[in-house]
């Protein structure tokens, strides 16, 4: 972003304060954490219960912020110095609606093209595919980890500038109208849809609502101009492109498919598909028409699936195929999910602690089934949250299917976790190697009394159960 103080206070219908030094100077660069902070930027004060951003406006004017974004007006001491500091102080009824306003008119001055990426899983990891794609060949900003929200996505917006080639902003969403806000000001020309799963199935009651609900990321496309690029593996697709009136609205469909059976006319498939002794595929990808053999740094038979996507999205935009391959094969995983590291004490540890639903549990658990163990194969698995009145059929139905993994003991962290616990012995894994607890400190303890070098742990829940401690715990 680059905008001068006339232009910010335009945009966000503000008062200006303290007017700056300079008003024509261009500040560069948005946050709303005050330890982000450089020379020239913009700082957004926003209210908090825990936190409040007003309480370190005079930390980012010493830190050279260019212009502040209040909704309440500041002592004399802090406008004095703004001035001295050469800052621009605007009050705002809201600095959430200032955000976005910001960011709806910055679209306005760039000329990327913007790439709305959403669906129930894999949203993140296929983000990154698709920068590391896209980056290969074009100048591109995607959204940092998982900053999908209505923070996220504005923010990734405002840190575009008009030389962007690309910007991709993952989307995520718990009812309706959220996605349908949020391509408001994106307004994306190409949208990717992973999947449609049962994340947030609490809010929106069934699959079907979840897949409308994702619809609204493709009915924001341009008509006669937009691209979807859809999952034919998905069996929910026709519904998202029935609700988003693709046919009736000229929005040219893209069809992807890892799953091993596609349709020799989709767009991008894979076939001969393998896992090496960590879990990392190898497979034939099948480009519009054309074949490459395909290797993934990235763990876990779904991430087939997220690169068919990914080399969609590479091959409609014109990235040359031995870029695609190149952006795929580099493409990493972020922290916290799946996340492979070795303990001191010799033990693998899998660090899928960031977040969880049933789709991604079982990926995780067919992942972690895939690798190459000299010792035991020790699953701990805490709450999935956000299911509503499916909470208990969807932590049973992973407890089903825990026998058909290859796994030597199950520690079921959380009060719902109890339900994978429960159906999994029901379903014949021995009860004398599940242990069920609360606590994490118990989980750990019951860890740490039983690994020896050689053993492999997952670490999987949502991110509230903070599982997470237990991979620090292990690693340490």
């Amino acid at each position: 972003m680059r905008l001068n103080t006339k232009q910010i206070a335009e945009y966000c219908a503000a008062t200006v304060l303290v007017d700056a030094l300079d008003p024509s100077k261009l500040a560069e660069g948005i946050t709303w954490d005050s330890r982000e902070v450089k020379p020239g930027m913009v700082y957004v004060a926003f209210p908090g219960n825990k936190v409040d951003g007003h309480s370190f406006v005079d930390d980012v004017l010493r830190a050279g912020a260019a212009v502040v974004l209040v909704m309440q007006p500041p002592s004399q001491a802090t406008r004095l110095l703004a001035k001295e500091m050469g800052a621009a102080i605007l009050e705002v009824a809201s600095t959430f609606t200032a955000f976005t306003d910001l960011a709806r008119e910055w679209r306005k001055h760039l000329r990327a093209t913007i790439v709305a990426i959403t669906g129930s899983t894999g949203k993140t990891t296929t983000k990154n595919l698709v920068r590391d794609v896209l980056s290969t060949t074009y100048s591109v900003v995607a959204t940092r980890g998982n900053q999908n929200n209505e923070l996220g996505v504005p923010r990734t917006l405002l840190e575009a500038n008009p030389e962007n080639e690309y910007v991709v902003l993952e989307m995520g969403m718990q009812g309706f109208g959220e996605l349908e806000d949020l391509c408001e000001f994106a307004k994306p020309d190409i949208t990717l849809v992973t999947n449609v799963g049962e994340s947030h199935i609490e809010l929106l009651g069934s699959r079907d609502n979840i897949a409308r609900a994702k619809a609204e990321a493709v009915a924001a496309l341009p008509v006669g101009n937009g691209k979807a690029i859809l999952n034919a593996a998905d069996e929910r697709t026709p519904l998202i492109c029935e609700t988003a009136q693709v046919d009736k609205r000229g929005i040219a469909l893209y069809y992807y498919d890892g799953s091993g059976n596609a349709s020799p006319d989709t767009y991008a498939y894979a076939t001969d598909i393998e896992l090496d002794s960590q879990g990392r595929p190898s497979f034939t990808l099948h480009l519009d028409g054309r074949t490459h053999a395909c290797h993934l740094s990235l763990r876990g038979i779904h991430n087939v699936s997220n690169s068919c996507a990914a080399a969609a999205l590479g091959s409609i935009c014109h990235v040359p195929d031995e870029s695609i391959l190149e952006g795929i094969d580099n493409c990493l995983p972020e922290v916290g999910r799946q996340d492979v590291q070795t303990s001191p004490q010799g033990v693998v540890v899998i660090n899928d602690a960031y977040n969880a639903s049933p789709d991604s549990m079982r990926a995780s658990l067919a992942m972690f089934s895939s690798l190459s163990v000299k010792g035991k194969r020790y699953a701990v698995l805490g709450d999935m949250g956000e299911l509503g009145d499916f909470a208990q059929s969807c932590h049973e139905g992973i407890g089903e299917i825990i026998p058909t993994f290859s796994l030597d003991y199950l520690i079921c962290v959380g009060e719902l976790a109890q339900y994978i616990a429960q159906a999994a012995q029901k379903a014949g894994f021995p009860q004398d190697r599940i242990f069920t607890t609360n606590s994490r400190v118990d989980a750990l303890a019951e860890l740490e009394a039983r690994l020896v070098k050689g053993d492999a742990v997952l670490v999987k829940a949502s991110h509230s159960m903070e599982l997470d401690r237990v991979v620090r715990g292990l690693l340490n």
